[in-house]
């Protein structure tokens, strides 16, 4: 089963590396780049894995599910560690696809570098275009790795040139790639002055160091002058330093790629062949040279319990202790396994701390190393380091965990809005007992998911952000929880809400053989605050409804709103009077006024003019300026409101408020319409009074 962790014998031991010697990166391509191969033959590189897996040889992701198999994608993120020239290096392995938005996000967030995983047959693609305007918006320093250069079609210098154009990106060829394609033997480093070289018919890193063969001398001295021209550009102090005629010594290269790599100025480049392990273990010292320490970003600004921003966290295990969650996942030896940055203080076994979020403190029973397949039990996590907590019942992905005596919230997030929902029903008893047990476990690892069973139906309703992530909690039902239903396609999660006021009463009368039930309420609807589900309040005077039976009317009216009359869609944005009723002191009963209430408010509603409403998403669309044109008209036939444009990097953004049910498909769309480049996010923004074909509000 995907996911499924072995367990483990070893005994805790200690593995808080100082923060100065831990990096923590992120490896981000688009789909078929080879990332999650590059990952695997890291960890194998470094001892983190028995074998070297790989999906051309029918393994599978660190972490991920077994659907992330199926696809050759990595749909949630996993994180693993390894150890590389003693630093410890976290990877964490972000999602491949364009509507995973929110996680990628939260990968981002919890990184302090990156490697771009770049195809050298078809170069810098969509979704790496997608990732890389993320990686800008959040300032977070990359290196790029070429893979594929054994491949046919593989051109090193092509995906230099793309990443100029497509990327904005500036380019730092630390390598000069011996052959291409099935001639591929081996790179040139540019900064040694160095050659590795490999048999052609050889697996594994290994190869020869050695000098620069005479035959490549003068090409591998004509790229080093274009990397130090090229790093001239981006680095004041290398500019500055230079001599004219002068060679500059290895020490001030290495040290103005490290500069300009921390300032995003600049982009150092590698190369070779992650399935065949050629040219990781360069990469794996680009890491460690090139990209950030905890301790080279700037200091972590929360928020206090009040709202206000200004509390700082630096990592230092002398500050209080404060992490950030940025993925659960439930492992069958040890339940929920919590994953978390630590970005001050240390975090040790046993310890409770407070998420403030939620207002609660809990304990964390145990600390557990990712390595692969495989964990390793930890006695304490210091600041700049990644694992996983295990003991956590009340935390989700996006939560802070911090000192009980210092809190702070290090980001705030804004709830998830379920807009899109799928409809399980379940074949038979048993597959419906598999379902509410799917669900519970899916639940507590995304907080983005709302499940519910619907009792009149006996389906299971669940919703979510995308088609995408439905189309995948659905299909870890089916596989990964083995439940047989019938599944109904994805709809839009509309709501209803009333455009008048009206009244109504209701009246539950019942009689038995012994003690009867009365309850008699007299309701008023009307218009209330549309980010509102209900309003309640009581202005009964002449005919009171005792105090004791009021709290069974609010959860009438209620119940009563969950369908409204038009579609059956909840009921928001009202505000519900209850102005009078009736009681009788024998017979009266909280069952019977909820009764009652839940029966007024259903028939007010459908007196008070009600009408639909529809989800309006916030959607930026980020495309090459050539299809920009199109782009627009697209959105505007499809009731669209273009609400501006930038330009980022090489692209230009479209930002538009659209209706959801008319961008349900529109990623293939966009696809087709930008030659597979463009790439959108999208947001709830508000809900609103849904207009028919014509125009028209829809009643």
């Amino acid at each position: 089963m995907g996911g499924v962790l072995a367990p483990t014998r070893e005994r805790p031991v200690a593995r808080s590396a100082p923060a100065d010697q831990i990096r923590n990166i992120g490896i981000a391509a688009h789909v078929d780049a080879g990332k999650t191969t590059t990952v695997e033959r890291i960890l194998s590189l470094t001892g983190g894995m028995g074998r070297a897996g790989g999906f051309l040889e029918g393994g599978g992701t660190p972490d991920g599910p077994e659907g992330d198999q199926e696809r050759e994608i990595t749909i949630t993120a996993a994180a693993t560690a390894c150890t590389w020239r003693g630093y410890r290096i976290h990877l964490i392995d972000t999602p491949g696809q364009a509507d995973r938005t929110p996680e990628v996000d939260r990968s981002l967030r919890v990184l302090d570098g990156a490697v771009a995983v770049l195809s050298a047959v078809e170069g810098v693609e969509p979704q790496a275009e997608a990732i890389w305007r993320q990686a800008d918006e959040r300032g977070v320093p990359r290196i790029a790795f070429v893979n594929k250069m054994d491949c046919g079609g593989a051109d090193f210098s092509r995906v230099l040139e793309m990443m100029r154009e497509r990327l904005g990106a500036k380019p730092l060829a630390m390598q000069l790639p011996v052959g291409a394609e099935a001639g591929f033997r081996g790179v040139v480093d540019l900064v040694a002055r160095r050659a590795r070289l490999w048999d052609r018919e050889e697996e594994g890193p290994g190869g020869e160091d050695g000098p620069i063969p005479a035959e490549l001398h003068a090409q591998a001295g004509a790229a080093r002058a274009r990397l130090l021209d090229a790093l001239a550009e981006v680095d004041e102090v290398f500019r500055r330093g230079g001599v004219a005629g002068e060679d500059p010594p290895e020490e001030a290269v290495r040290a103005g790629v490290r500069r300009a790599t921390l300032a995003c100025r600049g982009v150092p480049v590698l190369c070779g062949s992650a399935f065949r392990s050629k040219g990781l273990a360069a990469l794996l010292d680009a890491v460690v040279d090139y990209l950030p320490s905890p301790t080279d970003v700037p200091p972590q600004v929360g928020y206090d319990l009040a709202g206000s921003r200004g509390v700082v966290r630096r990592p230092d295990p002398r500050e209080p202790f404060a992490a950030l969650v940025f993925k659960v996942m439930t492992d069958p030896y040890v339940g929920p396994l919590t994953f978390l940055r630590v970005y001050s203080g240390a975090l040790q076994a046993g310890a409770y701390v407070l998420n403030p979020r939620r207002g609660k403190r809990e304990r964390v029973g145990r600390l557990l190393e990712m390595r692969a397949t495989e964990r390793r039990e930890i006695e304490a996590l210091g600041a700049g380091g990644v694992g996983a907590a295990v003991g956590l019942k009340n935390t989700v992905a996006g939560d802070t965990l911090c000192d009980p005596g210092a809190p702070v919230v290090l980001e705030l997030s804004e709830p998830t809005e379920p807009v899109l929902s799928v409809a399980l029903e379940p074949k038979t008893q048993a597959d419906r007992e598999k379902l509410a047990a799917g669900l519970a476990r899916m639940a507590s690892e995304d907080p983005a998911l709302l499940a519910r069973m619907d009792e009149e139906t006996g389906r299971a309703v669940l919703s979510g952000g995308s088609e995408l992530h439905l189309e995948i909690l659905v299909n870890r039902l089916l596989r990964e929880f083995q439940v047989g239903a019938q599944v109904e396609g994805v709809a839009v999660a509309y709501r209803e809400t009333v455009s008048a006021a009206a009244q109504a009463e209701g009246r539950f009368v019942r009689q038995t053989g012994g003690r009867g039930h009365y309850g008699h309420v007299v309701l008023r609807v009307e218009p209330g605050d549309p980010g509102e589900a209900l309003v309640f309040a009581s202005a009964a005077s002449a005919s009171p409804v005792p105090r004791e039976y009021l709290p069974a009317v609010e959860k009438g009216v209620a119940e009563g709103l969950e369908r409204g009359p038009l579609g059956g869609f909840p009921v928001v944005g009202v505000r519900v009077t209850v102005l009078g009723g009736s009681w009788r002191e024998a017979e009266s009963s909280e069952v019977a006024f909820q009764l009652a209430a839940s029966q007024a408010v259903r028939e007010a509603v459908r007196a008070a003019a009600p009408v639909l409403l529809e989800p309006v998403m916030a959607l930026e669309v980020a495309v090459p300026g050539e299809f920009l044109g199109d782009v627009t008209a697209e959105l505007a036939a499809r009731g669209g409101a273009i609400r501006g444009t930038d330009r980022r990097g090489g692209a230009q953004v479209v930002y538009a408020d659209v209706p959801l049910a008319a961008l349900l498909g529109y990623g293939r769309v966009l696809r087709a319409r930008t030659q597979g480049r463009g790439t959108f996010g999208m947001r709830f923004r508000q809900y609103r009074r849904a207009v028919d074909d014509a125009g028209s509000p829809a009643a």
